[in-house]
C-alpha cells in the first residue's frame, strides 16, 4: 500500500507547518509513502476544455502531467494546504481542480480510496482542511481524519507586524503587542496538532492494511454526495 503526500505550501520545508504535519501523518502510517511539494511547480487550474473526456487524461502541459501517474497509482492521500483568505491557496486548489480529468464516463481511478486532510492557518487550519475534504468527497474518497494547526502568518515576518492594525498579531494580541520568537506559532511546538497527526497516520495505515474495501467506501461516498446534492436543491 502506497500513500501519496502532497504539501501545498509554497514555503520552504523548514518553514512550512503544512509540510511538518503532512510528513508526521505519513511517517505514522507505517506504509510506503512519497511526499511531493507543490512549491515551485507550475500547475494551472482546470479550464473546462473537456479535452480529458475521451480518456480521462488532462491535455494541459504543465507540472501536473508528471504527477498524474502518482495520483492514479496511490492507495491513499495525505494532502495539506495553508489558509489563504479562509480557503485553499491557489496552487493546491488548481492541483485538486485538475482531478476533474479522472471522473468522466464513470472513471473510477480514485473511487473508494482514503485520505487525510491537513490545514494550517495563521489563526486556524480548518478552512483549507474542509476544502480538501470536499474535493475528496467529489472523487468518492473517504476522509479518514482531519488535521489542523496554527502556523506563522506572513505578518510575523513582513516587517510591519508590530504596527499594522489589520495584521494577525494585532488581531490576536491587540494594540501595542510586540512580536517575539515565543509568540510566533509553530506546529512543531503544538503537541495537540502533532498528536492528532500521528493518530491520523496510524488510523490511515490501519485502514489500508486491515479492512480497506474500495467498493464499500465508494458506495458510502456516493450516498453522501447524493445526500448533499439533495440538501442543496
Amino acid at each position: 500500500m502506497k500513500i501519496l503526500g502532497i504539501c501545498g505550501s509554497t514555503r520552504k520545508e523548514e518553514q512550512s507547518g503544512v509540510h511538518t504535519l503532512v510528513r508526521t501523518v505519513l511517517e505514522a502510517s507505517g506504509c510506503e509513502y512519497e511526499l511531493v511539494s507543490l512549491r515551485g511547480k507550475k500547475i494551472g487550474g482546470c479550464i473546462a476544455c473537456l479535452g480529458c473526456v475521451k480518456d480521462n487524461v488532462c491535455v494541459l502541459d504543465d507540472d501536473l502531467r508528471a504527477l498524474r501517474p502518482k495520483i492514479a497509482e496511490a492507495n491513499a492521500y495525505v494532502i495539506g494546504a495553508p489558509n489563504f483568505y479562509s480557503t485553499l491557496n491557489s496552487v493546491t486548489h488548481a492541483f485538486l481542480e485538475r482531478w476533474y480529468q479522472f471522473r468522466h464516463r464513470e472513471g473510477d481511478a480514485l473511487w473508494g480510496k482514503l485520505g487525510v486532510a491537513v490545514g494550517v492557518g495563521g489563526s486556524s487550519g480548518q478552512f483549507p482542511a474542509a476544502e480538501i475534504d470536499k474535493f475528496y468527497l467529489y472523487n468518492f474518497i473517504e476522509t479518514v481524519a482531519t488535521v489542523t494547526g496554527q502556523g506563522a502568518a506572513a505578518c510575523y515576518s513582513c516587517g510591519y507586524g508590530d504596527t499594522c492594525k489589520v495584521g494577525v498579531p494585532y488581531m490576536l494580541y491587540g494594540e501595542g503587542a510586540k512580536i517575539t520568537e515565543e509568540m510566533i506559532p509553530n506546529v512543531a511546538k503544538q503537541p495537540d496538532a502533532l498528536d492528532t497527526s500521528r493518530r491520523a497516520g496510524a488510523e490511515l495505515g490501519r485502514r489500508l492494511r486491515e479492512d480497506h474495501d474500495r467498493a464499500e467506501v465508494t458506495r458510502r461516498m456516493q450516498a453522501k454526495m447524493m445526500a448533499r446534492f439533495k440538501e442543496s436543491t
